[in-house]
């Protein structure tokens, strides 16, 4: 692709790309700058969507005034356009320039318990939204609402935050049509649909809504909807889409709170009371810094939990030692036997399932050990380091490099291709399998080898025992692909409709012959949750779309045979295909009290193995 700026010709290719959103794709120009390019009516992602491509021809009409138009007094940390990309002529806007926020990171991954995994603390959360407040407010000092204000476009680089997406900010008239419905402000909206669709136009107040139900998810790892919602009324039973709406929130005493959330009384009573009248009682203003500069945080040293309040409002904070079952501990509920074979008090990073036992790796507080208590290396935790597991073998990847840590071996090193802010690299019972300058590459008896060429910087891949699955998205081009692990070569010819938004997340597991892909995307202010069944051929068997329980975590799911394990709060769930549909063939409530949707299971010859943060256990179903 061609575009122009300042008159320059500047030629966009693929592997340039460094984003993709619903309207746009992002390249990057040099070190320091990028460039946003519209989609146009005509671009792949549209491809059969008549509204979509409706809405893009409208906004690059409207484009073409706004962006002359935009205001050049906000403050710096909001990402602005500076040059506009154009036609050949100049008479065209396709896009713009900007500044490049280098290795930084959504605000999306602050609310994920995963990312933060006791490595950045919430007095770190409140300095970020403390900055991020700042920005706001001098935003709306120049006459300028953010409207479509969530946690995609923030980007986060220590406690300094920066919004991007600012062409879609409201200013003189042009405003903000677009918006997210998990952030969107129900006051704007039609009360009586079955999800959110706006009435009214974005607004101050509306910021600040969206402000409050980010810090809240930063908080406690749930938005103000989530959980399940069970009323015992079941005419009262309303969509899950529906309850911001209905301002049906974590408070009800009929919404299940979810597993891994951080329990809300941990939060001051001002600020817990502040959330109560926001999502409950529909006030709105500037959100009270205040409420912020006050939050004084501590970890009890009972239960672990950090609080802001004079003592830990989940236990009595005596020092008095509960009762903590001993490893080998057996727990018989209904069909169910569960063994503890693990805890910690630190964390459980990865686990593997190889060899017929399960191996793992975790965090004791300083140093990394595993299974056997061996210590692999000693340091902190970091939010972008990885970790696979293969055999006694443990490879650390981070920042286009991966560690292969061995006992009584000198430490390997492979340069290797990142996507994003991830390393690309896997293992399985053969081997190790990297990216490098677009090649996918494995283990070989001399060295490495070739098994097929991708896009570099944009792809992620998965490995099975027999095969592997991967994927990449960059500017108009989008390819799925499988190869077999032992061989040369690469099937590209997989038609998997991935979407045309932003991609959140990602994940895939394998049996044998088949394995289960999952994404989830952003499309149209939705958060789309999908699943593909594809066998080692190449062939797609089933395609699944929805917000059914055991799509609400991609993460941790287990394939055997032809069926598929998921963790759910209420217990595992039995997923199979009939024909071309997945559908949910048995649930297991008895294993409820050992699981819930974080919960990464494998499985063995003996049982089930269920990993948790800080457990293992071993389940046995009669």
């Amino acid at each position: 692709m061609d575009i122009y700026i300042k008159g320059k010709r500047i030629r966009l290719k693929p592997d340039c790309a460094i984003g993709k959103g619903g309207e746009a794709d992002v390249y990057k120009l040099g070190s320091d700058r990028a460039v946003k390019i519209f989609k146009s009516p005509d671009h792949p992602d549209y491809q059969g969507l008549s509204q979509e491509q409706k809405s893009a021809k409208e906004k690059l009409v409207e484009h073409q005034q706004k962006l002359r138009q935009f205001p050049t007094n906000l403050p710096p940390r909001v990402i602005t356009p500076e040059d506009l990309a154009t036609d050949k002529q100049g008479r065209i806007i396709k896009g713009y320039t900007m500044s490049l926020v280098s290795n930084a990171e959504v605000l999306l991954r602050y609310g994920e318990r995963s990312f933060r995994n006791g490595v950045i603390d919430n007095k770190t959360v409140v300095n970020i939204f403390e900055n991020l407040h700042e920005t706001v407010t001098k935003i709306h000092l120049v006459g300028v609402v953010l409207g479509d204000f969530n946690d995609l476009n923030v980007l986060v680089k220590g406690t300094d935050t920066y919004i991007i997406d600012a062409d879609s900010c409201q200013f003189n008239g042009f405003y903000c049509r677009v918006f997210t419905a998990k952030f969107v402000d129900p006051l704007l909206c039609d009360r009586t649909a079955s999800s959110p669709v706006m009435q009214s136009y974005h607004n101050q107040d509306s910021d600040w809504y969206s402000f409050a139900i980010m810090l809240m998810q930063c908080l406690l790892f749930v938005s103000p909807y989530g959980g399940i919602y069970k009323p015992k009324n079941l005419s009262q039973r309303i969509p899950q889409a529906a309850r911001s709406l209905n301002r049906i929130t974590v408070f009800n005493p009929e919404v299940k709170y979810p597993k891994p959330a951080t329990p809300y009384q941990v939060l001051s009573d001002d600020l817990l009371h502040h959330f109560y009248q926001v999502f409950e009682e529909d006030k709105r203003g500037e959100f009270p810094r205040s409420l912020l500069a006050n939050l004084s945080w501590q970890k009890c040293s009972s239960c672990g939990v950090e609080h802001a309040r004079k003592t830990c409002p989940l236990c009595t904070n005596i020092q008095v030692v509960p009762a903590v079952s001993p490893i080998g501990t057996k727990t018989v509920r209904g069909t169910v036997t569960a063994e503890l074979i693990f805890k910690t008090e630190g964390i459980i990073l990865a686990g593997n399932y190889s060899n017929s036992s399960l191996q793992w790796l975790y965090w004791d507080g300083s140093q990394f050990k595993r299974e056997n208590n061996t210590v692999v290396f000693t340091g902190e935790l970091d939010p972008y380091t990885q970790f696979r597991l293969g055999g006694k073998a443990t490879l650390v990847g981070k920042q286009g490099q991966v560690i292969t840590l061995s006992p009584n071996t000198s430490p390997e090193r492979l340069a290797v291709d990142n996507c994003g802010m991830q390393v690309q690299f896997d293992t399985n019972e053969i081997g190790k399998y990297w990216l490098y300058n677009g090649q996918l590459l494995r283990d070989g008896q001399l060295g490495s080898e070739y098994i097929g060429d991708v896009l570099s910087n944009q792809t992620r891949f998965w490995v099975g025992s027999q095969f592997g699955f991967g994927f990449y998205r960059a500017g108009n081009l989008t390819v799925s692909f499988v190869f077999d692990t032992q061989r040369k070569g690469i099937n590209d010819r997989l038609q998997i409709p991935l979407g045309s938004g932003q991609l959140l997340d990602a994940a895939c597991t394998f049996s044998d012959r088949l394995c289960w892909f999952f994404w989830s995307m952003q499309e149209g202010g939705q958060t789309r949750k999908r699943c593909a069944l594809i066998s080692s051929d190449g062939e797609v068997k089933a395609l699944h779309e929805g917000n059914e329980t055991w799509l609400q975590n991609l993460q941790g799911k287990c394939a055997v045979n032809h069926f598929l394990l998921c963790g759910t709060d209420e217990g595992i769930l039995r997923v199979e295909a009939n024909g071309d549909r997945l559908f949910v063939a048995k649930e297991f409530p008895d294993t409820e009290p050992f699981i819930d949707a974080n919960t990464r299971l494998f499985a063995g010859k003996n049982g089930l193995y269920a990993v948790s943060q800080q457990t293992i256990y071993l389940l046995k179903i009669s």
